[in-house]
């Protein structure tokens, strides 16, 4: 199983990704959050321009079968499994939404009206949710401050629990007291991350706006892909066995049964090779000797994502005592996106498509 030591590997990880003092990346003018490896909030703006004026619709004008009855009350998670139990008296008319499946989420439910700020991309939004990104306000730090997040007056904020400190956003606590609720990714919270957790946080945010139609249409087609998968693949004589592993210089973090990709793994009817250790060695890889290998990259703004994607690939590709590995003699070793498997909010739906075209490269997800 997936010890503490993950999340606190990829805590530490992405937090100094965010942090501004990261030193490992080159200059840069203008970057949006005093990390001198982002690039310009501006610049964020620019790349996230729609093609077109296609949109999702605003939420203001949604209806559907299924309605919220406010007052509504909702729990979320913050720090070493704390609770945070919510009422919401209408729909929240002034979110503040930080960090890319945040924001993503609210534009897939079609709710950009109501949003007051948006902050840390570290990816362009989906080609369809440009028109309705550009109609939000996009900071120009990359993680708002206490006092900058104070001056937006929120009355909701949807963010991960690693940004909700003193450092960062403030405290859940001090914001409730306030009268402001919080919502926090659950797979940035628990110890134990899943594919169920990712679902319901989508559909808590539909019930929270009042779109709960919307909101269970996306998670439909994430089970229903799942399913459908499931079916094709009970017809294969043989399961592939599977490691997802991301390098960390001479180690490699192993997402195991803990994870989301662990999860997608299995709920999509093959079997993890070590899934329950936090972290894996060469030699552990070796013994292992999975059919598939899922190798995790991830660019982020400013970076190539080809570049990212060859380099993290070439880690096990070209490792000189990795070349007897089935996985890399059979060329199944695949890319996956970080954002895809881990917090991935309504891009768990690539994640899954993703994992199962790994697995299963002879099946048509199509059928």
């Amino acid at each position: 199983m997936k010890q503490n030591m993950v999340k606190k590997v990829l805590t530490c990880l992405l937090a100094a990704v965010m942090a501004t003092s990261l030193s490992a990346c080159g200059g840069k003018e203008k970057n949006n959050s005093g990390d001198s490896g982002r690039i310009s909030a501006d610049q964020v703006k620019k790349d996230n321009q729609a093609d077109s004026e296609s949109s999702v619709e605003s939420g203001e004008d949604a209806t559907g079968t299924k309605r919220t009855e406010y007052p509504l009350t909702i729990t979320t998670y913050g720090r070493d499994g704390a609770e945070y139990t919510m009422t919401y008296e209408k729909a929240p008319e002034r979110v503040a939404a930080v960090y890319q499946g945040s924001v993503e989420t609210l534009l897939a439910l079609g709710l950009e009206d109501r949003i007051v700020a948006t902050a840390g991309l570290d990816n362009e939004v989906p080609d369809d949710q440009k028109a309705a990104f550009s109609k939000t306000d996009y900071l120009d730090e990359f993680t708002p401050s206490k006092e900058t997040m104070t001056m937006l007056e929120p009355d909701m904020i949807f963010s991960w629990v690693s940004l909700f400190d003193e450092d960062n956003l403030g405290s859940p606590d001090e914001w409730i007291e306030k009268g402001t609720n919080v919502y926090i990714n659950t797979n940035t919270a628990v110890k134990e991350d899943s594919l169920e957790n990712e679902y319901n946080d989508i559909l808590n945010i539909g019930k929270i706006f009042d779109v709960q139609d919307r909101a269970e249409e996306i998670v439909n087609q994430m089970k229903d892909t799942v399913a459908h998968v499931k079916t094709l693949a009970e017809k294969q004589e043989e399961k592939p066995s599977v490691m997802v592993v991301e390098s960390m210089n001479d180690t490699f973090t192993n997402y195991g049964a803990n994870s989301i990709a662990g999860d997608m793994v299995t709920n999509l009817g093959a079997s993890l090779a070590n899934p329950d250790a936090s972290s894996v060695g060469k030699e552990d890889i070796i013994s292992a000797d999975p059919d598939v290998i899922f190798v995790v990259y991830m660019p982020y703004t400013g970076d190539d994502p080809e570049t990212v994607k060859e380099e993290n690939l070439n880690r096990i590709l070209k490792e000189e005592s990795f070349q007897s590995l089935s996985a890399v003699k059979n060329d199944r070793v695949v890319p996956i996106m970080l954002s895809e498997m881990y917090a991935s909010a309504t891009r768990t739906q690539d994640g899954i498509e993703t994992i199962a075209k790994g697995l299963y490269p002879d099946l048509n997800l199509d059928e």
